[in-house]
């Protein structure tokens, strides 16, 4: 494994390495004003959401590692405390990509990149009509993380409004996973899209308190076919079976014939009913999947 010390490593080579691991990234599409009225628009895939109540995102428009200028988001920001940030999906991530463009300072890049301003209606700083979900925000705090080649620079902005285009939402008025066609930012001129064919679903273990994977037989936890993927699933099951439970589950046709074809070879047995087992798995069946790697 190649061990780098951050220290060894220029603001490029680091900039590169992170930027390539610690991905996706989602994409804050921030609108700001100056105090003389100029409009920015600018992306920056240093973001998230931080707070839920308040409701806080942080983006971070970074020093440029190449001569160490400031950009004129951080600039607007630290005139006028407000600003929007408009989600990106993936009919407008071309565009997004050429307001990125360093213009000149009062160069409106909503002009420049066809996008339609929209007024808000809390803060100066205009909407971009196309952004499926568009957040009104006041800046609670600018934090500065240094001053060399880099240096990022962390924006506190609390959410005060919410703008939803409602062609995204489902039939319970939430918004929709798929509808939103969401993109996100890797490394280089990388990017990725989050469409219905790559969408997974993990269930999350805050209801109920998993046995864990280290409560498994060594054979399952040692398995050649059993990914750790798989043993994640398997941990996340609440309890284990009783051996009536796991003795009906050899009495199933599939199991059955796996068993009747492998007397005698416990090696052949163990690697097909894994297989077996690892198939409900895909199938979101973990509890029978579990039976069946106890037999």
């Amino acid at each position: 494994m190649l061990t780098l010390k951050t220290e060894d490593l220029s603001a490029v080579q680091l900039q590169d390495y992170l930027q390539y691991a610690i991905a996706p990234r989602p994409i804050c599409f921030a609108s700001t004003i100056d105090s003389d009225g100029n409009i920015n628009l600018s992306p920056f895939s240093f973001f998230n959401m931080f707070s839920t109540k308040p409701p806080i995102c942080i983006f971070s428009p970074a020093r440029r590692v190449r001569d160490n200028t400031t950009k004129h988001t951080l600039e607007n920001v630290l005139q006028v405390k407000e600003c929007v940030i408009n989600v990106v999906n993936y009919g407008m991530v071309q565009q997004m990509s050429l307001a990125s463009t360093e213009y000149a300072k009062g160069v409106n890049e909503f002009e420049k990149a066809g996008f339609t301003m929209l007024q808000s209606d809390l803060v100066k700083p205009p909407r971009v009509a196309e952004a499926p979900v568009q957040f009104e925000c006041v800046i609670n705090q600018v934090i500065p993380l240094g001053d060399n080649h880099g240096a990022g620079n962390l924006i506190l902005a609390e959410v005060k409004l919410i703008h939803i285009n409602e062609d995204i939402l489902d039939a319970s008025g939430k918004i929709d996973q798929e509808k939103i066609d969401l993109v996100a930012r890797l490394g280089g001129d990388w990017y990725c899209r989050v469409t219905a064919e790559n969408l997974f679903k993990v269930a999350k273990p805050l209801a109920k308190l998993g046995i864990g994977v280290d409560s498994l037989p060594q054979s399952v936890r040692l398995s050649k076919v059993l990914t750790g993927n798989d043993l994640g699933m398997l941990g996340n099951i609440e309890q284990l079976p009783t051996d009536d439970e796991i003795d009906l589950v050899s009495q199933l046709p599939e199991v059955k014939e796996v068993l009747d074809a492998t007397i005698g070879d416990a090696y052949t047995r163990e690697r097909e009913l894994h297989d077996l087992a690892k198939l409900h798995l895909q199938n979101g069946n973990a509890e029978l999947a579990l039976k069946i790697v106890l037999l």
